[in-house]
């Protein structure tokens, strides 16, 4: 039957719909307008909200971290009810997680370094997702976890058999622990996995858990850190959930925090360098060092086929393609803005009230009691480590740059900026803490507290 008010809403719900409008009505259909008939709202918001939940989404997000704002295009999943919200699982539910992750949805889980967002490495749409719940630009790629040598060479280019001397000692001597190695990709490794580099990165985790929900995926497990791109990583379930909550994805939970508590060393081989020589280059530091790497290869005598370089201090933008994740300046970032302080302020304890004022909202994250003379002043203070123990620091500086973004009425992070060291294995993770502390803080360090 004619009805004028109804057939000029269902009028108003197609052109809405035209103009990409449709969230709008949904929000008033649920939550209740004073214009929409109590009926017509009764039997129509069903429908609307069916259709609307089924639609993917193309928007422009503004994304704040650290410092800097920005906004790029994400493809958002199709809808967000509570059956696609993230949810903490226990390791006694590893084999639905294997299951899971093989239909092409995602698991994070713990690894010895930092929390990891898994994926099937060999289906594109599942690594898509990967790129979606991180809002993570394509031009960084993902680190392909496995459990052996034999499963990295089957995504390795095995026509390159110059190469594989390197690549067997290297695994033999790291492997599983925190050594990522990015070697030519295999014809079948899809190019969206490795930012269209032809370079594929593989790590073997050293982390019961990891290897556990490997061997139960029965597939390679493509995985960056388990958070919002360029926030601080996660080592532990409830971080993963901070920053994933709205996300379909399930976290294994373990009993502690993530052993090492900085993200692997990465390193690159090639073949036929400028003296038709291998290269190994050191792209991103962790706790396993320059020298390290050396001395591997001079014990499996291929010291004469190869050499080592380092690359570690470069930064380059989003837009930019990589093969090794991590490389950006702004990265590893707390919500407020952070700041290195620079080494002519350490010791300073007679502060000038305008001095004592800013700290009083300043969070400050110590490491060898560099800046302890700021404690009484500052909002809230930690020392990652007071006896200056980088294998301590590491371990605790992503958690505790997460508690600091939190501190209430905290409008600013303080933290040493730390001197670069030689490449012994003593100092690779002093290297990868100051690596990390960099980043989070853009690269900036102030030489004054106002």
């Amino acid at each position: 039957r004619f009805n004028p008010r109804r057939d000029l809403l269902l009028q108003s719900l197609f052109f809405l719909s035209s103009l990409g409008c449709m969230s709008v009505l949904v929000a008033s259909l649920k939550f209740g307008s004073r214009n929409v008939p109590p009926a017509f709202r009764n039997r129509v918001a069903p429908i609307v909200t069916t259709f609307h939940k089924q639609q993917p989404t193309t928007i422009l997000r503004s994304t704040t971290i650290g410092n800097s704002s920005t906004k790029r295009p994400i493809i958002m999943s199709s809808g967000n009810g509570n059956e696609n919200r993230a949810r903490i699982v226990s390791r006694e539910e590893l084999e639905a997680c294997g299951k899971r992750l093989r239909s092409g949805e995602l698991v994070a889980f713990p690894t010895e370094t930092v929390y990891g967002l898994g994926c099937h490495a060999l289906d594109p749409d599942a690594v898509r997702k990967v790129f979606q719940a991180k809002e993570r630009p394509f031009t960084d790629p993902l680190i392909v976890h496995v459990t052996s040598t034999e499963a990295a060479m089957n995504l390795w280019d095995r026509q390159q058999d110059e190469g594989a001397a390197a690549l067997v000692a290297l695994t033999k001597r790291f492997w599983p622990g925190p050594l990522t190695l990015v070697a030519k990709a295999a014809p079948h490794v899809p190019p969206i996995l490795m930012a269209n580099t032809g370079f594929v990165a593989c790590r073997s985790p050293s982390h019961p858990l990891a290897r556990a929900l490997i061997d139960e995926a029965k597939v390679p497990i493509a995985a960056p850190s388990a958070n919002k791109f360029g926030h601080v990583s996660p080592t532990r379930a409830q971080h993963v959930y901070d920053d994933l909550k709205d996300e379909n994805v399930w976290i294994v939970d373990a009993p502690s925090v993530c052993s090492v508590g900085v993200e692997s060393t990465v390193a690159k081989l090639t073949i036929g360098g400028s003296n038709g020589d291998g290269v190994v280059t050191v792209l991103r530091q962790g706790a396993i060092s320059t020298d390290d790497i050396e001395t591997c290869l001079i014990q499996a005598g291929l010291h004469d086929s190869y050499r080592v370089e380092k690359n570690t201090e470069r930064a380059v933008k989003e837009h930019v393609a990589t093969v090794a994740p991590g490389q950006t300046i702004r990265h590893y970032s707390p919500n407020i803005a952070s700041f290195m302080v620079s080494p002519e302020l350490y010791g300073r304890t007679a502060l000038s009230p305008q001095e004592q004022q800013a700290l009083s909202t300043t969070i400050v994250l110590d490491f060898g009691g560099r800046i302890v003379g700021w404690k009484e002043y500052c909002l809230a203070y930690r020392d990652l480590s007071a006896t200056g123990n980088s294998t301590e620091a590491a371990s605790a500086v992503f958690e505790s740059l997460r508690w600091a973004e939190q501190v209430p009425q905290g409008t600013r992070i303080l933290f040493p900026e730390l001197a670069g060291g030689n490449k012994s294995s003593d100092d690779a993770l002093a290297l990868a803490l100051k690596d990390r502390l960099t980043r989070a803080a853009s690269g900036e360090a102030i030489r004054s507290l106002v």
